[in-house]
């Protein structure tokens, strides 16, 4: 954040407490709140960044209610949509987009573009009687309103303001939301089951030695048995019926002898 911060932005947190960040949004050209300075809070939980931050504003700006919680989408109003990746850059850059926005949400007023140009004039003057904003950003609290370090023309080349803890930028709830997403960036995502599965058994499964094709079969030899020597058809009907004849052949014979012996006899 304080190496690189978004355009109109700045933000430490405080030296007692790493918990709470102070922010300055600087209104934007051809806006209505150009030319002003917002200070406000932005308060993490000890759990963070498992559950999100309250913001708050203490600069009257027409847009939000004074020490009033804001409802947005990045802050406890609304946990299920709560991001353990989101920054304070991304925070705040957040809040200046629904700051420039006309959406009604809790902790939100509505004012008129003239009235919150007149409250931006009136800005600077009523930051730099604050003692909290005096505390926390000396290089800011000037009869003269300064620039931050990104006021939107390009790179910035100006130096960190005096007064910053560089302590601070490894032990924040910003470094640990980027750590957060550095190491979920450096952590293979699980492959998928299936995958998983063919890659064991293809790990696991014994190897073994090419196999040679086997030769062909040679054409199975089927052995014909011998044919029985069966009686021949054309005379398989006589063989059957010659008993037959002879019988008939012997009945008459002896009914003649039977008639030749009783003509004898007479």
């Amino acid at each position: 954040m304080q190496k690189s911060p978004p355009p109109f932005i700045w933000a430490c947190p405080e030296e007692k407490n790493i918990l709470d960040w102070h922010f300055i949004i600087r209104g934007p050209p051809d806006t209505p709140y150009a030319g002003g300075e917002y200070h406000g809070l932005i308060w993490f939980p000890s759990d963070y960044p498992f559950k999100p931050p309250d913001v708050k504003m203490f600069t009257p700006s027409g847009r939000f209610e004074i020490g009033h919680k804001i409802c947005m989408s990045m802050t406890s109003y609304h946990p299920s949509t709560w991001n353990a990746a989101w920054s304070v850059a991304t925070i705040l850059t957040g809040l200046l987009s629904f700051m420039l926005s006309e959406e009604i949400t809790a902790g939100a007023v509505r004012s008129t573009d003239e009235e919150k140009r007149t409250l931006a004039k009136k800005s600077h003057a009523f930051n730099i009687s604050s003692k909290k904003f005096r505390e926390i950003f000396p290089t800011y609290a000037t009869t003269e309103m300064t620039d931050l370090p990104d006021m939107g023309h390009g790179p910035s080349a100006k130096p960190v303001p005096k007064g910053v803890n560089p302590a601070f930028s490894s032990s924040t709830p910003e470094s640990s939301a980027q750590s957060t997403v550095s190491s979920a960036a450096s952590t293979p995502s699980p492959p998928d089951t299936q995958t998983t599965t063919n890659l064991v058994n293809s790990v696991s499964a014994p190897r073994t030695a090419p196999q040679t094709p086997a030769p062909a079969a040679a054409p199975e030899r089927r052995i014909v048995p011998p044919a029985r020597n069966l009686p021949d058809a054309r005379h398989a009907g006589t063989n059957r019926w010659m008993p037959s004849w002879r019988w008939i052949l012997a009945v008459v014979v002896l009914a003649v002898l039977g008639r030749l012996s009783s003509f004898a006899g007479l």
